[in-house]
């Protein structure tokens, strides 16, 4: 695995957990990595990551609300 340093503006003030969940999320969201791979790099279980993913605007679904909201009008 590569190590590689970021450095992020202090006034952000995100805590490395919520970094690597941001990252991890979006990789997840565009199927980079499946649901394991993703909380490994977060070093959290798959179940607590999947729980979790959905506070960073990622659904386990693959739908955004909206377009389950849309889907459910139109079925």
């Amino acid at each position: 695995m590569a190590v590689h340093q970021i450095t992020l503006p202090d006034n952000l003030h995100l805590k490395d957990f919520d970094v690597k969940m941001i990252i991890a999320s979006k990789l997840f969201e565009q199927g980079k990595l499946s649901s394991g791979q993703a909380s490994q790099i977060v070093g959290i279980s798959k179940r607590t990551f999947i729980e979790l993913v959905g506070n960073y605007g990622v659904s386990v679904f693959g739908y955004d609300f909206d377009e389950l909201l849309n889907d459910s009008k139109n079925a």
